[in-house]
């Protein structure tokens, strides 16, 4: 499953989280360098992906790298894989993103002829149209549900899992910055990253 698409339309600016956990073991975060890491899907959305989460983490005092930098892009990336990039260049934590599901919507709407669309998770095209100009069209399109997880290496344990779908953006970069301010805000607000020297 391509790791391209957030779904069609510019309608929201807001990536928004559906469900979350917090290990309630902890009260706030001392992590002090972070690997962000994408599992699975296109190269270079990941790339896009990693750079955006590494550029919102540094400003916040955590010293952040790219997954990126320790895999090859030949390889299958996993979340072992991730793991033992992580704890080979010295993260104390792991902050990554993946796919879920992928769901089927339908929108209808009168004499709408949708484009291609991009974003994080995916790709859609198209709508099925029937009748003269200006008849009812129906579009289908997919919702993508993703996860987004900090571990603490050093414990072996998860800190925080959120799950959030990706719809209506349909530009790649600001649907990556939306969706990585939205995780950021989060992880501020519960007070989980900590601040370390860079």
């Amino acid at each position: 499953m391509l790791f391209i698409g957030l779904v069609f339309g510019a309608c929201s600016a807001t990536t928004p989280i559906v469900s979350e956990w917090r290990n309630p073991a902890y009260t706030s975060g001392s992590f002090k360098r972070i690997m962000v890491g994408v599992l699975g899907g296109d190269t270079s959305v990941r790339r896009n992906f990693e750079d955006e989460f590494v550029a919102q983490l540094r400003p916040a005092g955590i010293d952040a790298l790219t997954s990126y930098q320790f895999t090859p892009d030949s390889e299958k990336i996993d979340e072992v894989a991730l793991k033992e990039a992580a704890l080979k260049a010295g993260a104390d934590a792991l902050l990554f993103a993946r796919l879920i599901r992928v769901e089927q919507k339908s929108q209808y709407g009168p004499g709408y002829f949708p484009n291609t669309s991009f974003g994080i998770f995916g790709s859609n095209v198209g709508a099925s149209w029937s009748g003269m100009g200006g008849a009812p069209t129906v579009y289908h399109y997919n919702e993508y549900v993703s996860e987004t997880t900090l571990q603490d290496l050093g414990k072996n344990e998860i800190v925080w899992t959120g799950t959030i779908k990706t719809t209506e953006l349909e530009n790649e970069r600001t649907a990556i910055k939306s969706y990585v301010e939205t995780v950021m805000k989060t992880l501020q607000e519960k007070n989980l990253l900590g601040k370390g020297g860079i």
